[in-house]
């Protein structure tokens, strides 16, 4: 993805949905190289200050990905000006228990940027974890819901996937209940265990 193709997505998202403006724009993955990555975001900023998008973002970017775009934002606005460059508000990423990212968590909190958590239920892989099952009998919730639970009071915003009413109730009804602190650090480990792909290691 570079310049011309991010123009071309943008303006095929519009033609697709009839909309006036799109709340927010995520760069999905940080592949085709530094050029094509720098490319994206510069025509997603373009779009922005034409009106056509609220909020930017990126998905799936390693800490060394936001480094780079940092840089590269701060470039464009000694060359355009301040406020030109774009400002990162939203970044989703795979996150659960086994996978917290901590550098990547820490450089979003230390920014102000809004941390999205996809697979939050790691695809009900974990769900016999006996630190889900010894919280699942504290407050007699499912797995599904201790882990939005965890989410929610990690200060990510959950993005549980389901197409079933009656899970999708489920994973709503979290707010009746609060881990302590001993609780949460009951959840905590030091694993790095993608359930999905992992492009934030990416060299490209």
């Amino acid at each position: 993805m570079g310049y011309t193709q991010a123009k071309e997505s943008i303006g095929a998202s519009f033609a697709q949905t009839g909309l006036d403006y799109i709340d927010l724009y995520l760069i999905h993955a940080p592949f085709g190289g530094r050029e094509g990555r720098l490319g994206a975001w510069r025509a997603l900023v373009e779009a922005q200050q034409a009106g056509k998008i609220r909020s930017l973002g990126v998905s799936n970017y390693g800490v060394h990905h936001l480094d780079e775009f940092e840089a590269y934002i701060k470039e464009l606005e000694a060359e355009k000006g301040k406020g030109k460059g774009g400002i990162v508000s939203v970044g989703q990423w795979e996150l659960h228990p086994w996978l917290a990212r901590p550098d990547i968590v820490g450089w979003c909190q230390e920014r102000g940027v809004i941390i999205q958590a996809y697979s939050p239920l790691v695809r009900a892989k974990r769900f016999d974890e006996p630190a889900i099952q010894s919280l699942v009998k504290k407050y007699s919730k499912t797995p599904a819901q201790i882990l939005v639970r965890w989410t929610l009071q990690k200060g990510f915003v959950p993005l549980p996937m389901s197409v079933t009413h009656s899970r999708i109730d489920e994973n709503a009804n979290v707010y009746d209940f609060e881990f302590t602190a001993k609780d949460m650090t009951i959840l905590q480990t030091d694993d790095y265990a993608p359930c999905g792909w992992d492009p934030t290691t990416s060299k490209d």
